[in-house]
């Protein structure tokens, strides 16, 4: 029986890697038509028909199709740990508060633009300036739970106080809006939207080198994390360093969630739901099969929900929040209803 399982789950993940692949097509979808062919010599760096469709697959559809990988397996993971940590199946990779600081900064800089200066005004509207101000926010608050982690011996405890940050953060986000000028307040409401597009590729090094870098931190938690799952007592009879453990688990989500919510803007659903959809085609709890599954479930969840969202053959592309909430929401539903157990 063990054999058969172990079987079934080595398949299970051959067919969410082969998923993955084919939904890489999604670099062929967009509002310009480049026949397939076309787009392998693009790749490849052939001889193509058009230049310019050479540049549309490099500089924006590759980009675009990497940066939808990082996002929904980094929001995945970062929500299988905090779910992990808190033992609660309603924790996701926002309830530190991470995200609420990556906006408040992103609000500081747009909407309290005209305080800031002129040449703190144009920085506003770069790339590079907002996820610079999206990192200082999350920064702060990360170092804010990171001391109430050292001072709060109980994990619950550091879970209310990362949604309070989130409350206050809000708070002060909504007295800078109340005073922000129309334009200021859309190009914010924009941001919140979320986006996969528009990162060059300097901004995608430095996206995946700071992913990898919370990634390589997860790596060292994998069985500490399967004894977190009783119960804190019982991983400190097992000689785990729970306090060491909770550490590096905060910090790697938070970087995770810091550097993705810096970059592409805070993304809704993914890092919630897909943990729990992992459990429930699995069947278990193990972090060693969880994280890879996790990963690559989350990637092409959101590579779906990026072809879905840019509307092929149309020039308007639909927020991306929207789509993953209105597309993984009734799924999740529908898989708790019929198997109507969460793994922890």
């Amino acid at each position: 029986m063990v054999s058969l399982t172990k079987s079934y789950r080595n398949t299970f993940i051959l067919l969410l890697i082969s998923l993955l692949i084919i939904s890489f097509i999604n670099i062929s979808l967009g509002s310009v038509s480049i026949p397939f062919k076309q787009l392998l010599l693009s790749l490849i760096n052939g001889d193509v028909a058009k230049e310019s469709w050479r540049t549309i697959v490099l500089d924006y559809r590759l980009p675009k199709a990497i940066t939808a990988i990082i996002v929904g397996s980094g929001l995945s993971i970062s929500g299988l740990l905090m779910q992990t940590l808190f033992r609660n199946p309603l924790a996701g990779p926002y309830v530190l508060g991470i995200s609420s600081g990556a906006s408040l900064g992103v609000a500081i800089l747009i909407l309290g633009a005209s305080f800031l200066g002129a040449s703190i005004t144009s920085y506003a509207f770069t790339n590079f300036g907002l996820a610079i101000a999206a990192s200082i926010g999350s920064f702060m608050v990360l170092s804010a739970v990171m001391i109430a982690a050292i001072k709060v011996r109980n994990t619950m405890s550091i879970l209310i106080i990362g949604l309070m940050f989130g409350s206050l953060t809000a708070a002060i986000i909504s007295v800078l809006a109340y005073f922000s000028s129309a334009s200021q307040l859309q190009q914010y409401l924009f941001w919140s939207f979320g986006s996969l597009g528009n990162l060059s590729w300097n901004e995608i090094i430095a996206l995946i080198s700071l992913f990898s870098i919370g990634i390589l931190l997860v790596v060292f938690i994998i069985k500490p994390l399967n004894s977190l799952l009783i119960g804190e007592n019982y991983a400190k009879s097992m000689g785990v360093n729970v306090k060491l453990t909770r550490s590096i688990t905060l910090i790697s989500t938070s970087l995770l969630t810091g550097v993705i919510t810096a970059f592409s803007g805070p993304i809704a659903f993914i890092g919630l739901a897909v943990p729990h959809l992992t459990k429930l085609l699995f069947n278990t709890s193990d972090h060693k099969i969880l994280l890879p599954a996790v990963a690559i479930s989350g990637s092409i969840i959101m590579l779906i929900c990026d072809s879905i969202a840019q509307l092929p053959t149309s020039d308007y592309t639909l927020p991306i929040n929207a789509i993953t909430s209105l597309l993984g929401a009734p799924i999740i539903i529908w898989l708790l209803v019929r198997k109507r157990k969460i793994y922890y």
